[in-house]
């Protein structure tokens, strides 16, 4: 059953496009439909790879995440060029390791992304997998930061519903805005627990790689014809038809990456689709959520 969209629309801002968004787990403000992801962008371009995230945020594509990991740190300098005089349009995110998700050590990550990316505060801060550090003591850390201001919220990556569990007991309900997993049309193993378990504790779901990382499904497969019939009838493209399928459910969120204008432009125009029942069915049967899994996927 696919949950009611408490659907509201953003309020333009200079040049940047209304685009649909919703409420983000416990968050008091709404956050965009579809987002950019930035994950190995610093293999791209460079001044591609600017304008894209450029043209993306003047399309209304204002959440943008990225990591420490990601180039080492180079991703976030990408991003802070490519956001240079647009801050408070956005809604930013970027990712501590878990190798310093110490207390101290997430504190000082947190500095160091700051710097990278020139701003003062991020509008979310994520642990990017579960790590050995206890996971107490990265929310301490997490909540360190929220009440100085470093941080607007905090949430998680990769983090299967046991270790969810884990994380609402030390931090209590209300806490804990997202749970950034790996979801496309050939990995929805996060439909038997994650994305469930989130909608019942007010978390919000962000589907990263949700063109499945080069393995998109080809229109010669059995399944991709299915998806392109639905395409050609919708008058868009098959990559349009799968973030519409992903984020149908009312709490879902997705952060596709583009290194190209026009491939951002196009992501971004799969925000007005709505896909009725029938086309939900014909995909879910295309593409089945397949076993259940222990843990969750990753890249």
């Amino acid at each position: 059953m696919v949950a009611t969209d408490p659907l509201v629309r953003t309020v333009e801002r200079g040049d940047t496009r209304a685009m649909r968004s919703r409420t983000f787990g416990p968050l008091d403000n709404p956050v965009v439909l579809l987002g950019q992801g930035t994950w190995n962008m610093e293999r791209d371009d460079r001044s591609a790879a600017i304008a894209a995230l450029r043209a993306g945020i003047d399309a209304g594509m204002t959440h943008i995440d990225t990591a420490e990991l990601y180039g080492a740190g180079q991703v976030e300098m990408l991003v802070r060029e490519a956001i240079d005089g647009r801050r408070d349009e956005l809604f930013l995110v970027s990712k501590v390791l878990p190798s310093n998700a110490s207390r101290r050590g997430t504190m000082t990550a947190c500095e160091r992304s700051l710097a990278r990316l020139g701003i003062e505060r991020l509008d979310l801060y994520l642990l990017h997998w579960p790590g050995s550090y206890p996971l107490g003591e990265t929310i301490e850390a997490f909540e360190e930061l929220q009440a100085a201001g470093k941080i607007g919220a905090w949430g998680v990556s990769n983090f299967a519903v046991d270790e969810m569990e884990e994380a609402l007991a030390i931090s209590g309900p209300g806490r804990i805005a997202c749970n950034q997993v790996l979801y496309h049309l050939q990995e929805r193993s996060i439909e038997h627990g994650v994305v469930p378990w989130c909608a019942a504790h007010d978390v919000a779901v962000v589907a990263y790689s949700p063109f499945g990382s080069g393995s998109f499904p080809s229109s010669r497969s059995a399944a991709g014809a299915v998806l392109a019939s639905i395409a050609r009838a919708r008058d868009a493209t098959p990559y349009q038809i799968a973030l519409a399928f992903l984020t149908r459910e009312a709490h879902v969120f997705a952060i596709p990456k583009a290194a190209r204008p026009d491939h951002v432009t196009q992501n971004a125009a799969a925000c007005e689709i709505v896909l009725d029942a029938a086309e939900i069915a014909a995909l879910d049967r295309a593409f089945p959520r397949g076993p259940k899994r222990r843990g969750v996927a990753t890249i």
